[in-house]
């Protein structure tokens, strides 16, 4: 199984799993055949991906990684918890304190595995999902950087509520590119981090790291950042590492900036280490995202074309392939393994869009 954006389906795809609308009915059942006009209707629903069985992904689960998982048992919740709370004034906030609890779990019971990030998602899923991936990404980080257990359980509940404030800016921000937007639209999205902490800033259960996480997670490093342009060891280490897996996911989502390859994403941030971004905790961070997830089409060094099949715990840009075309352009015949943890010679150069791949 692997997902395939809408535009990329052929017409010949078996859906690999149940479709279903945010209000829980299912659109489309596992084993249907995709056509073309299914995938035009989806799109217009607001769909963007499927998860298909074909050829090229026999074997492969894309639901092994713990994005799939911890969005799939937390995200409706993490909906529910804050829009109660932001938009009708009642709901107990603190509810988030289990949601981030059951993610450091998660992450704690799958050592030695890297986090994938597909880089497809609905447009109704952006804000909800785009926090539990940077919770899940910080709790990583934290854990590498061998925090305590309270300090990696307030990044954990700080990184979930960091982008609530979105909820309260008077423009809508998912049809939003930041770089083109107006100044006085740029302004007004500024504001989220501000509107965010002045919505809990009286909640007295709230750790006081967690606040500054929602206030300050758009500082950096060299002061470019806001809302007071902070520096270096002005900022706390809770904020410098959501800064990193917030402005990771939001380039490979494209999330109000342009969207980026995974690869292409984790280059600009080790380019930015030291510079907008604290150094160790991008080392860390490159030690723990897969640059190529499992189901990539990826293009070697060689000429040849791969599917990513399997993660190499310890080599985060080595992963194992399933050789789909040689270095002459010929399909080959029978499945050919690559492990490029230990075929030291290939390199991947490239991850390809599907429909790049023919």
């Amino acid at each position: 199984m692997r997902k395939v954006l809408l535009d990329a389906i052929k017409g010949h795809e078996l859906l690999a799993k149940d479709i279903i609308s945010d209000s829980g009915i299912v659109i489309m059942t596992a084993g249907s055949p995709v056509k073309i006009e299914y995938a035009k209707r989806l799109k217009e629903l607001g769909y963007n991906y499927i998860c298909v069985e074909d050829e090229l992904s026999v074997g492969i689960n894309v639901e092994d990684n713990i994005e799939e998982k911890i969005k799939e048992e937390c995200q409706d919740i993490v909906r529910d918890i804050i829009e109660r709370y932001t938009y009708q004034g009642y709901g107990e906030l603190e509810e988030i304190k289990s949601i981030a609890e059951g993610i450091i779990c998660n992450i704690i019971n799958s050592p030695n595995v890297l986090y994938s990030i597909s880089g497809i998602r609905k447009k109704s899923e952006s804000t909800y999902s785009h926090s539990l991936n940077v919770c899940a990404m910080s709790v990583l980080i934290a854990l590498k950087m061998k925090m305590s257990k309270e300090k990696v359980r307030h990044i954990a509940i700080g990184s979930l509520l960091h982008d609530m404030g979105y909820n309260l800016v008077k423009i809508d921000y998912l049809d939003c590119n930041y770089l083109k937007s107006s100044k006085e639209e740029q302004k007004e999205l500024m504001k989220h981090v501000v509107y965010g902490y002045s919505s809990v800033i009286k909640e007295s259960w709230l750790p006081a790291a967690a606040k500054d996480i929602i206030l300050c997670h758009h500082e950096r490093n060299d002061g470019t950042g806001f809302p007071f342009h902070k520096k270096g060891d002005k900022i706390k280490i809770g904020s410098k590492i959501v800064a990193i897996c917030d402005t990771f996911d939001s380039l490979v989502y494209g999330f109000m900036m342009p969207k980026l390859k995974v690869h292409h994403a984790l280059d600009y941030i080790l380019s930015q280490a030291g510079i907008k971004f604290d150094f160790d905790a991008v080392n860390c961070f490159m030690e723990l995202i897969a640059a190529y997830p499992n189901g990539s089409i990826v293009l070697t060094n060689n000429g040849e074309k791969g599917i990513v099949i399997k993660q190499n715990s310890k080599c985060p840009t080595r992963p194992v392939l399933r050789m789909l075309v040689d270095m002459n352009g010929n399909n080959y015949d029978k499945w050919v393994e690559k492990d490029l943890k230990t075929e030291l010679s290939t390199m991947i150069v490239d991850a390809l869009d599907t429909e790049e791949y023919v």
